[in-house]
C-alpha cells in the first residue's frame, strides 16, 4: 500500500483513560472550535494578530490591569522564559527540592536559561519565609551565586496548596530582602477552583511578580504564558522569549485556546471537574486497606503508599507513574475528561490487586 494514499486514521481506542498525568487527554471540544473558528484566513505572525490582541484584555481582567501575556509553547518554556526575565546572570533562583523546575524540566533552566536553582526540603512541596531563609543569604559574596527569585508552584507538584495568605507572607519577606517572586502556574485554574477564589486573589493581590500560566492541563491542546504582573521586575521579554524559542509564528493559535479558556469560565469547570474526580478518587482509596494517601488531596492529584507489586500489576490495566519507586509512593492524576466511571473502574481494580 501507497503510504500517500492512505487515509488519516485513529490510532488509539478514545475510551480508554488512565491516571498518569492530566497532560494524556485530549483537548476540549470549545477548545478545539475555537481554534477552528480562528483557522480562517490571514493573520499576522508573531503575536500581532487579533487573538493575542484580545487575549491582553482577558489577562488583566483575571491578574490586574498591569498584567500581559506572552503566549509560548509548553510549560518549561514559560519558567524559563520567566525565570530568565528576573534574573541577572549571575542570578540564582530559591525553589522547593520537590519544584517541577528542578526535577521535572531536565535541567532547562540551568542549562538553558543559565540559572542556579538554590533549593530546600519541604515537608510537603511548600516554601515558607523561614525555608526560604535557608538559602536566601550571601548577596555580596561573588563566590555564591546571588539569590534574586523565589520561585513557588500552584498547586504543588505534590498537590497542596497555598493559601493566598501564604504567597502574601512569601511575597513580603522575598521582597523585603530584594529578591521577585515567580508562580509556576501550570495547575493554576485547579487552585483556584479547589480555593474557590479568583486567581487574582493569590497572584497579583498578594505582589507575585511574574507567572507561568498554564493551558495545557486544563483542556488546551498546546500552549501555556508568562504573565508579566509588575512591568518594574523585567528586561526585554519580546527579546528573551524570540531567543528561548518560544515565539510562535502562527501565535493566533496559541492565543485563541487560552482565549477559550479564560474569557468566561471554561477554565474553572474544567478545573472544579478534575479537582472533584480526585476527591473520589481519594475517598475510594482510603477505604482500601493496605493503601495510604500521604498528602492532603487539595488539587486533581493523588498521591499514595501501597505494595510495589500491586502498583506494577495496576500499571498494566491503568497508566500512572510511580512517583518514589523506592518508596513505593504513586501519583495518580485526574483530568477534565476523567469520569465518575473512570474512577470507579479503576477502584475496584484496585481493591482486585490488593486481594490477589
Amino acid at each position: 500500500m501507497n503510504p500517500a494514499k492512505t487515509d488519516a486514521r485513529r490510532h488509539h481506542d478514545p475510551q480508554v483513560r488512565g491516571f498518569a498525568s492530566d497532560n494524556y487527554a485530549g483537548a476540549h471540544p470549545e477548545v478545539l472550535a475555537a481554534l477552528a473558528l480562528a483557522n480562517g484566513g490571514h493573520q499576522v505572525a508573531y503575536g500581532e494578530d487579533d487573538y493575542t490582541g484580545n487575549l491582553q484584555g482577558i489577562i488583566r481582567s483575571h491578574f490586574g490591569a498591569t498584567a500581559e501575556a506572552f503566549p509560548v509553547f509548553n510549560g518549561t518554556g514559560a519558567n524559563v522564559v520567566a525565570l530568565q526575565a528576573v534574573t541577572d546572570r549571575w542570578g540564582a533562583v530559591i525553589c522547593a527540592e520537590s519544584a517541577h523546575i528542578n526535577v521535572d524540566e531536565g535541567g532547562a533552566p540551568e542549562r538553558m536559561g543559565g540559572l542556579k536553582l538554590l533549593t530546600v526540603p519541604t515537608p510537603d512541596g511548600k516554601l515558607t519565609p523561614e525555608l526560604i531563609d535557608r538559602q536566601a543569604w550571601g548577596w555580596e559574596d561573588e563566590h555564591r551565586a546571588m539569590p534574586q527569585v523565589v520561585s513557588i508552584t500552584q498547586s504543588t507538584e505534590l498537590g497542596t496548596l497555598y493559601t493566598p495568605e501564604e504567597i502574601r507572607a512569601i511575597c513580603e519577606h522575598a521582597h523585603a530582602h530584594g529578591m521577585k517572586v515567580h508562580l509556576d502556574g501550570s495547575r493554576l485554574a485547579n487552585a483556584a477552583a479547589s480555593l474557590d477564589v479568583p486567581m487574582r486573589t493569590f497572584t497579583n493581590a498578594v505582589g507575585v511578580d511574574i507567572l507561568s500560566l498554564g493551558g495545557t492541563k486544563n483542556g488546551a491542546l498546546f500552549g501555556e504564558a508568562v504573565v508579566v504582573i509588575n512591568q518594574d521586575a523585567v528586561r526585554k521579554m519580546k527579546h528573551l522569549r524570540k531567543m528561548s524559542m518560544q515565539l510562535a509564528s502562527k501565535m493566533r493559535f496559541v492565543s485563541v485556546q487560552l482565549e477559550a479558556l479564560l474569557a468566561k469560565d471554561l477554565w474553572l469547570r474544567n478545573a472544579r471537574h478534575a479537582n472533584e474526580m480526585a476527591q473520589r478518587l481519594a475517598e475510594g482509596v482510603r477505604a482500601v486497606h493496605g493503601v495510604e494517601v500521604l498528602y492532603p488531596v487539595q488539587a486533581n492529584g493523588v498521591f499514595a503508599r501501597l505494595p510495589h507489586d500491586v502498583s506494577e500489576r495496576l500499571q498494566k490495566r491503568f497508566r500512572f507513574y510511580f512517583w518514589d519507586e523506592g518508596a513505593g509512593v504513586v501519583r495518580w492524576m485526574c483530568s477534565f475528561d476523567t469520569t465518575e466511571d473512570d474512577v470507579d473502574a479503576f477502584l475496584a481494580a484496585l481493591k482486585e490487586e490488593m486481594a490477589r
